[in-house]
């Protein structure tokens, strides 16, 4: 494979100052780890920034290192995506990147897995009307789960990610909790982490913002300090997922009807899978003011429309739910009505509900309307007495408008 020219510098590297700067970032590194110097950890090296200079700060520190990256795709069209990763260009850049470090790489074959656990799953959300977050399936699947078991098998006693969270033991107890920098944070995509999981990995970027990440790549001699951020969904091309998704779904191409929440129907579409909640344009009705995608229909192919203020949802139901609180369980934090912050989009910040069983489901009920929130959403939950907590959460299976 050829290799491709220097990335051009952009502006938001903050190069270390000092030794001192690189010391203390090394530092923070170790004590995120938290084992011996000379343990065995697996590195999972997407080919991105922040995954490369997580394996290059803990062989700093010390650390037998082995990184591990997984080819999820086809690499071979991935090649012509800006922003992909697990694929192509980036697969190369992490096994450059482990060469110049000096750490063993193993690049392994997931391609299958990845379909059936993150890719099918995603085409089959949309046709039930859901708006699906592969991210977290991913985390929750091929990354947390399958590759845990590989970083054992090879005899680690932790696996380390480039993930913006914070990994802490309060009184013998794991906690997630948010990462210095909250524009960079991303525990919002691992509710689903399991206490099991939690108790095995480590998250070293905690206490760094991006620009200093990209400082430390630099001082670590790295091509790939100016790499652009992976942008949208890896697998997708250009962004167009309705194209994926008539691919894998031709049978989401069903034409049906646009019905108005009063009965009214306003027009027609092409297939269900081109709308998600709380979409506004695309609907090519008119009726002398905006409408909003309200609801989904799949079984009678109904795209349900209507104002603004019919998306405020006053609660919702969790499906696959995740606990890391204090309490035996979710269950049991909801059966006692436990206040929690509700986060129902990683763009938007947690707001004030409280957790209770509704239909032997778990209910969260928001203080005020929370507007566009989607079922096949994740609804990550936090603590209102130490809100950069996470305390777990779930995929979003219901809602209920404010009446």
């Amino acid at each position: 494979m050829t290799v491709t020219e220097p990335l051009c510098p952009i502006p938001d590297i903050a190069p270390m100052a000092s030794q001192a700067d690189m010391d203390a970032a090394i530092e923070a590194a170790r004590l995120a780890v938290g084992l011996p110097v000379g343990s065995r950890v697996v590195a999972a090296m997407s080919g991105g920034v922040d995954s490369t200079v997580v394996a290059g700060l803990l062989h700093k520190a010390g650390y037998d290192v082995v990184g591990v990256t997984l080819q999820l795709y086809d690499h071979g069209a991935a090649l012509k995506k800006k922003g992909a990763c697990c694929a192509g260009q980036d697969i190369h850049d992490a096994r450059l990147a482990a060469e110049t470090l000096g750490i063993p790489h193993y690049v392994l074959d997931y391609e299958s897995r990845f379909r059936d656990a993150v890719i099918d799953q995603f085409a089959d959300s949309y046709l039930r009307g859901q708006t699906p977050v592969p991210c977290i399936r991913c985390n929750q699947t091929v990354k947390f789960r399958d590759l845990l078991d590989v970083a054992r098998d090879l005899g680690a006693e932790a696996m380390a990610t480039g993930h913006y969270v914070r990994r802490a033991v309060v009184d013998g107890r794991t906690q997630m909790r948010k990462a210095i920098d909250h524009s960079r944070d991303q525990s919002y995509f691992l509710f689903a982490t399991t206490r099991e999981q939690l108790d095995y990995l480590r998250f070293p970027l905690a206490d760094l913002e991006k620009p200093q990440v990209r400082g430390v790549a630099l001082e670590l001699g790295l091509r790939i300090a100016a790499k652009p951020d992976s942008q949208d969904i890896c697998f997708v091309p250009n962004g167009d997922y309705r194209t994926l998704i008539d691919k894998l779904r031709p049978e989401g191409r069903t034409a049906g009807d646009i019905v108005h929440m009063d009965g009214r129907v306003l027009g027609a579409h092409s297939g269900i899978t081109d709308y998600t909640i709380g979409q506004r344009r695309g609907l090519n009705v008119a009726v002398g003011e905006p409408l909003f995608v309200t609801k989904l229909d799949p079984e009678r192919r109904h795209v349900i429309v209507g104002p603004r203020e019919a998306l405020l949802t006053a609660a919702l139901t969790l499906d696959e739910t995740n606990w890391l609180g204090d309490e035996p369980s979710i269950e049991a934090a909801a059966e006692a009505g436990a206040p929690v912050l509700a986060r129902v989009r990683s763009t938007r910040p947690p707001s004030p509900a409280r957790l209770s069983i509704v239909d032997g489901a778990v209910s969260v009920a928001f203080a005020t309307g929370e507007e566009g929130v989607a079922p096949g959403q994740a609804c990550a939950l936090y603590d209102p007495a130490d809100p950069d907590r996470l305390l777990g959460g779930g995929f979003i299976k219901t809602t209920t408008a404010v009446v």
